[in-house]
Formats: C-alpha cells, sequence, structure tokens
C-alpha cells in the first residue's frame, strides 16, 4: 500500500513526488520513453525560468539545444504582415528537460516505466493498473495524484468536468543551409483558431500547432502549404511526426484541483496558458504546492490548502483567456501588428552588432 501514487513523471509529478517524498511511500508512473517523447517545441519561457530559480536550479548543458534565440518573428498568413518581439526563451530539449527534473526525484521514491490501463476507488484508497513491458502489474495506494496531462485518465475517471481539447502536431525537419534562426510565430485563422510555431533545434526545423479535433491532420497539411509558400521554401520530407492532446481553459471552473483523495497538478487541472500554451511553470508550481499542502494530513484539509495555495496561479491563468480574446481575435492582432506597438526593428538590431 503506497501512501501516494502519481500518474505522470513529467514537470508536475516529478515536482511533486521530490517535494513531498520525505516520511511517505511514493510511486511514480512514467509513462514517457525516448522513443515516445511528449511532442513540445521545448522553450522555456521566463515564467518558467523564474519558477526554476525558485528552487536554485542550474539546467545541465545536456538539456540544452542551439540556436538560444532571444526573438519572436510573429506572422499573420492571412494579411501576410510579419513582426519581431523581444523574448527570453531557452531552447531546450523537452524530453532530456523532463529526464533532469525526474533524475531530482529522491531514491526512496518507486519509479516504474509504464502506461496506466485503469483506475479505481477501493475501500483503502485506489487501485491501479499499469503496463509494464506488456505486463499488467496492480498497485494500491491511499491517494491519487494525476499528473497525465491533457488526455489525463485521472480527471475523466474520477471528475465530471471536461476541458476544451485540441490536437497539437508537430513535424520534425532536417535542418538545411542558412535558413531563418528566429522562433516564429504563426496565426492563421483559416485553418486554425489557435497559434502554430516553427523553430530551429540543433539539426532539425520543427513545424507544429494546435488544431481543433476534427479535420485536424487536413488543417495542419493546408496550414504547412500556406507556410511554404508564404516562406518561398519546402523544408522536404518530415523524419518525425507527432501529436498530443493540449487543454484550452475557458472559464475559471475548467481548473479542476480535486479531492477525496484524487487531486490533479499540471495540464490534467488545466493548468495551461489559454493564449501560448506554455505549461511547464504551472506545472512545476502546482506540483510544489500539492506536495505542501500533503502534509495537512486529512484529506479534507488537504484538498481546501491546495485550493486556497492555487488561487493565484488560477487568476493568472483566468487572465491568459482574457489576453488570448486580443491575441487571436484577426482585427485587433492586425491593428497591434500594424502599428508595431513593442516591436523591435531587426534590420538596425543587426547593424549595430556589426
Amino acid at each position: 500500500m503506497y501512501d501516494v501514487i502519481v500518474i505522470g513523471a513529467g514537470p508536475a509529478g516529478a515536482t511533486f513526488a521530490r517535494r513531498a517524498a520525505e516520511g511517505r511511500k511514493i510511486l511514480l508512473v512514467d509513462g514517457q520513453t525516448a522513443e515516445n517523447p511528449k511532442p513540445c517545441g521545448g522553450l522555456l519561457s521566463p515564467d518558467a525560468q523564474r519558477v526554476l530559480a525558485h528552487f536554485d536550479f542550474v539546467l545541465p548543458r545536456e538539456v540544452l539545444a542551439d540556436p538560444q534565440i532571444f526573438s519572436v518573428k510573429t506572422i499573420d498568413l492571412v494579411s501576410r504582415r510579419v513582426r519581431y518581439y523581444q523574448r527570453y526563451y531557452l531552447n531546450m530539449d523537452r524530453y532530456a528537460f523532463d529526464k533532469w527534473l525526474l533524475s531530482l526525484v529522491p531514491p526512496s521514491v518507486e519509479v516504474i516505466g509504464g502506461r496506466c490501463v485503469s483506475m479505481e476507488r477501493t475501500d483503502g484508497g485506489f487501485r491501479v493498473t499499469v503496463n509494464v513491458d506488456g505486463e499488467h502489474r496492480v498497485f494500491e495506494g491511499r491517494t491519487l495524484v494525476g499528473a497525465d496531462g491533457a488526455g489525463s485518465a485521472v480527471r475523466r475517471t474520477f471528475f465530471d468536468r471536461p476541458i476544451m481539447k485540441y490536437v497539437s502536431i508537430q513535424q520534425w525537419f532536417r535542418r538545411g543551409e542558412g535558413g531563418d534562426p528566429f522562433y516564429s510565430c504563426l496565426f492563421d485563422p483559416e485553418t486554425s483558431e489557435s497559434c502554430s510555431w516553427m523553430m530551429y533545434k540543433n539539426d532539425a526545423v520543427i513545424f507544429g500547432g494546435c488544431f481543433t479535433k476534427k479535420g485536424c491532420r487536413a488543417a495542419f497539411e493546408a496550414q504547412k502549404k500556406r507556410l511554404f509558400d508564404f516562406l518561398g521554401t519546402d523544408f522536404g520530407e518530415p523524419f518525425r511526426t507527432e501529436a498530443c492532446l493540449a487543454d484550452r481553459p475557458r472559464r475559471m471552473r475548467d481548473f479542476v484541483t480535486g479531492k477525496n483523495g484524487v487531486y490533479l497538478i499540471g495540464e490534467a487541472a488545466g493548468f495551461i496558458s489559454a493564449s501560448s500554451f506554455e505549461g511547464i511553470s504551472s506545472a512545476i508550481v502546482s506540483g510544489d504546492l500539492l506536495a505542501e499542502a500533503v502534509g495537512r494530513g486529512e484529506d479534507r484539509k488537504i484538498a481546501r490548502a491546495y485550493r486556497r495555495a492555487t488561487a493565484k496561479l488560477r487568476f493568472k491563468l483566468w487572465l491568459k483567456i482574457k489576453k488570448r480574446w486580443f491575441m487571436y481575435t484577426p482585427l485587433i492582432r492586425r491593428i497591434i501588428m500594424a502599428l508595431g506597438l513593442a516591436s523591435i526593428d531587426v534590420e538596425e538590431r543587426q547593424g549595430r552588432n556589426g
């Protein structure tokens, strides 16, 4: 009997397990492998950097990717307008980043690699079945933590609070000679109501975006063609195509923290920016806050403490929902880009750098 079973070993699950390990028997289920990593552009936002600074972390060299980028090239494919904005992202290998966070979890936490098959409530807590190398293994725990992302089986099983989901699709291409080293943020309301991205990462170029479920692959291919037509180039055949679900919170009730022995952290709780789809910072923060709350002992106190502790985070993400309206309303976006508000003059900057 484990004190806590955590489903998902990404930034949220790894942070919770690391912070809550002392004095508790914890099982951490890691469904990610090198052959099946989480699809992600792999940029560490300023918010996520601040969270890491709070823990006095220093990123190891192997987590970083080339090149490091200090500007966002924003492209509106309908108006065909381009603007550059200064941003302080860190380009990284997302799988290496997740494994680094997992390496910080104390040895007292039992980590198993596998996929959760089923879960149910029992008299003494919860029973979880995990497929480990083709074998179904059953584990029991008093508390269950869902850190299993947008497609959270924990949320789906125990909470009737569906959240709007997109399909995030991205493809990897071999990097050719020359090219534009900027991280690009793309808007194309004809194919998607959300943003897409393009970036260089070591020897590859990544293009991806978030699309509504119905017809998502056709919309992705149509947008890719429109982008290539705009750029006047074609990256060739992709060597990797990957996809996953992505949450989009639309109202405060979409943020579900949990109760009755089941708690949600990270994207499983809906903790992701509706405007940029950045979720690493919220994952780490919520994992840390739940770890503090479980020290309360009694379930009712845990639920209340965790809900109260995430109030600031939930309000911040609610503001991102409002910000989305300005970013994704085509007329508003075109006016902002036409006026050049907060944009930088790239040619002038390059000239100063010699």
